[in-house]
């Protein structure tokens, strides 16, 4: 039987990006791109689009019995930074469309759930460097307790209920193609747009601020490779560690400053500095690697120059339709 995919929050950072992944691998019309709002151009034309809101689990039955789907991809989600503002709705949010698509799942209505967990699960107590899978977990935001319970609410579903969920706990995604989304590891997608309009950013977190960072590619390229593996490969049920590389912002700007010799950077930490200081710097995800094969393909120099060599080419392009 052929795979039919729903993307529940198709229009975020990562959404966007798989979408149009997913649509080339399965077809335009095996993948269903669903929002709370409508996207941009390319995803609203590259396939089937359903406006849905993720707290709606009868909303949600109905457009997987539309479609006849067999796969949800949970995306839709508060961040780390947006959540601390809105905590309330943060939660409502992560855990309400959760349990709804386990639920889902549960009664037999699709085969295999996906939902991205993240670094923000663990905490000021678990070990800096070379995190294990393992470990003290103890989140000090609303966006980490909500994936750490999601964690283990998709590990209980899979236990009591057979269900087939997979997850990756994502360090912070740098793409060049979609905005700022409300997460404290943006300040590696928003210096980007800075360094080619301005020549200069100001960062919200200290300049030796080290955590672990992932071009959009390789995350991408992680959550097909995880949902396409064989079950018995996936022997972790809560959430993968996931990783590729790790730097500080005075590491990536001076990358920057290879391909934009005039570009520079100053520092204002804010809040955002608390949540980042209480979150790994190195991950260890060799369980991935062992288990189903992972690898990344980027580090900080190539995914450097293809952004900016995007960028660039992006701005041309405007300039030249004006």
């Amino acid at each position: 039987m052929s795979e039919t995919i729903l993307i529940i929050g198709a229009c975020g950072q990562i959404g966007t990006e798989l979408t149009t992944k997913l649509r080339k691998l399965y077809g335009r019309d095996r993948v269903v791109a669903t929002d709370i709002r409508e996207g941009d151009t390319m995803l609203m034309s590259s396939g089937p689009f359903e406006i849905l809101n993720a707290t709606k689990k009868d909303d949600i039955i109905t457009v997987v019995k539309k479609y006849k789907a067999t796969q949800i991809y949970l995306l839709a989600a508060m961040l780390s930074a947006t959540g601390e503002k809105y905590p309330d709705k943060a939660w409502k949010l992560n855990m309400t469309s959760l349990l709804a698509v386990l639920d889902i799942a549960k009664e037999g209505l699709i085969n295999k759930v996906y939902w991205p967990s993240s670094i923000a699960a663990f905490g000021p107590t678990t070990p800096k460097l070379d995190t294990p899978q393992r470990t003290v977990m103890e989140p000090s935001t609303v966006y980490g307790i909500s994936k750490l319970s999601g964690e283990f609410w998709c590990n209980y579903y899979h236990e009591q209920y057979g269900v087939d969920v997979r997850s990756l706990r994502y360090p912070g995604i740098i793409s060049w193609k979609t905005q700022p989304g409300g997460g404290t590891t943006d300040y590696a997608v928003d210096i980007f747009f800075k360094a080619i309009e301005d020549e200069r950013y100001t960062c919200f977190l200290k300049e030796d601020t080290r955590l672990p960072m992932m071009y959009m590619d390789d995350a991408v390229d992680a959550t097909i490779q995880i949902m396409q593996a064989e079950s018995d490969q996936i022997k972790i049920r809560t959430s993968y560690n996931l990783s590729a590389i790790d730097f500080t912002p005075q590491e990536i700007a001076a990358e920057i400053q290879k391909s934009i010799p005039n570009f520079t950077i100053d520092y204002e930490p804010d809040f955002r500095q608390k949540i980042a200081d209480s979150w790994p710097q190195t991950i260890d995800d060799s369980h991935a690697r062992n288990d189903w094969n992972w690898s990344h393909k980027f580090d900080l120099t190539s995914m450097t120059k293809d952004i900016i060599s995007n960028l660039k080419s992006q701005k041309d392009q405007q300039l030249e339709s004006v």
